[in-house]
């Protein structure tokens, strides 16, 4: 599949090399007709001559061969005082005489370029909670207590201000805790407001 921003999807480089190489179009003119560069028309067209409509399809732009990438023990080695010692990429570039820009490359190949990204406590990466199901929640149940002045003279949102301010009853004294034994309801708008 061609990228976002390609002139030519794999349909009109067929074309555009059969233009040159089948038709016997000047490169140039077949590049202004599909407006491209000549050196791309160029391109499609000495593919074409070698590979035929195989040599249309997309290729990975990766290099074959990479003998300057980072060794797997200094990888390891990064990632192990990024996890354990919390350690930036010039603190860790210095203590192993490597670039900080190597270090933040390899930290962000592996995930762990943000400290937010790894447990204070375990220095594991952070696993959050994932559903497979869109739309899912956690469900927690929460118990309110009689604490508030509100709650205690279980009042509404319609009743004088006054009465919802008022002190509330005192605990029984033949009860061994000091705590008010009533169960009071608010309406969903006491909470929400906080009164």
């Amino acid at each position: 599949m061609s990228h976002a921003n390609a002139a030519l999807t794999p349909r009109a480089r067929l074309r555009l090399a059969k233009l040159v190489v089948d038709d016997g179009w000047p490169v140039a003119r077949a590049a202004e007709r599909y407006d491209v560069s000549w050196p791309t028309a160029k391109r499609w067209a000495d593919r074409y001559r070698m590979l035929g409509e195989a040599g249309m399809r997309d290729r990975l732009s990766r290099p074959v061969s990479q003998p300057r990438k980072t060794p797997q023990p200094v990888v390891r080695e990064i990632v192990h005082l990024r996890w354990k010692h919390r350690l930036g990429p010039v603190a860790i570039g210095d203590r192993l005489g490597i670039a900080p820009s190597t270090v933040h490359a390899v930290l962000t190949r592996c995930r762990l370029n943000r400290l937010s990204h790894i447990d204070r406590v375990t220095g594991e990466p952070v696993r959050r909670y994932e559903h497979p199901t869109p739309g899912s929640l956690l469900h927690v149940d929460v118990k309110t207590s009689a604490t508030s002045p509100t709650a205690a003279v279980g009042a509404t949102s319609d009743a004088p201000r006054a009465r919802r301010t008022a002190a509330p009853p005192r605990a029984n004294p033949a009860t061994s805790s000091g705590r008010v034994d009533s169960c009071c309801h608010l309406r969903y708008t006491d909470l929400y407001t906080g009164i």
